[in-house]
């Protein structure tokens, strides 16, 4: 057996398709000094062995879809989603700027042969300064607003862009931990809105993803794959870190060190018997611009090993 077969017995993944993301190269923004460059994103993801990508945030690759198609193509690539960030919760007042946005996103990632767009709500407390922003918690007219708000997104991205929305619980937002995970799937119509499970925040948040899985699988339309080291989470939630500085200190590790253990929730996935997109993420922001490569080929060898 190499290091990129799958292990003795261990059932293929035949219906996940694995890719990365910038934000394993530590970008978390379209400009940043202390962020690699995206011609070294493309070179290094592509010889880490992944064929499929993200956009990552919008303005960090090329924005023009003939020189993105030429990027990606000679480096045999593909982009699998887009992602936005919207505050929906916030009402009607902010829908116009938020389709604005979403409608700039959603055209690159059509025009990219991409069918997703990763949905993130607003983050309550911002990722940079860990100011807080506006409450935790959301009244139950902004819960309206919040399912109402993405249900009339994800039926007009469909309709103008052929792409479906997935929405992504994320620590420091509304939508986060089980409770309110289930009160929002619990509250949007499955035709109009999927989730996209990422593995790592949902832990983060207390979550299981199995159960999740097992749950709600007929919302789940796209995975993140993601761990967090369980013992430096026990000590930001003691200490009430907000995630930026949780981040830089190392909540989010390298696959196979920390938790969930991915092989149980790629089985699940597999076992909901549709294709799915399992794209890796660690988070890194800000990181030495030398770290994210030699991981991301470890994480590749790993993934192989579980059979996808």
């Amino acid at each position: 057996m190499t290091a990129t077969q799958p292990l003795a017995g261990t059932p293929a993944l035949d219906r996940i398709r694995v890719g990365s993301a910038p934000d394993s190269w530590g970008v978390w923004f379209p400009d940043d000094p202390r962020q690699v460059p995206w011609q070294r994103f493309l070179d290094e993801v592509a010889q880490a062995g992944y064929s499929w990508i993200e956009l990552g945030p919008y303005g960090y690759l090329p924005t023009d879809p003939a020189r993105l198609t030429e990027e990606i193509t000679r480096r045999a690539l593909k982009v699998s989603a887009g992602t936005v960030f919207t505050a929906l919760h916030r009402g009607p007042a902010v829908w116009d700027a938020t389709w604005d946005h979403v409608a700039q996103v959603a055209r690159l990632t059509q025009a990219m042969g991409a069918r997703h767009l990763v949905v993130i709500p607003a983050f309550w407390r911002d990722d940079k300064t860990a100011e807080v922003l506006e409450s935790p918690d959301l009244t139950p007219e902004q819960w309206r607003d919040l399912a109402g708000g993405m249900e009339r997104l994800g039926r007009r991205v469909r309709e103008e862009f052929g792409l479906e929305i997935v929405v992504h619980p994320h620590a420091d937002t509304h939508i986060d931990g089980e409770e309110n995970v289930a009160r929002f799937l619990d509250a949007t119509d499955p035709d109009a809105v999927g989730l996209c499970l990422d593995t790592g925040h949902y832990a983060y948040c207390g979550g299981d993803s199995v159960k999740l899985i097992e749950t709600y699988g007929e919302r789940i339309g796209y995975l993140h794959l993601k761990q967090v080291d369980p013992e430096i989470l026990a000590e930001v939630v003691r200490d009430g870190v907000p995630f930026g500085p949780a981040v830089q200190r190392g909540v989010m590790c390298e696959p196979p060190g920390g938790v969930p253990e991915l092989e149980p929730v790629l089985t699940a996935a597999q076992g909901l018997g549709i294709d799915l997109f399992a794209i890796v993420e660690q988070d890194m922001y800000p990181c030495p611009p030398d770290r994210p490569f030699p991981i991301a080929e470890r994480t590749r060898r790993f993934l192989r090993s579980c059979g996808a």
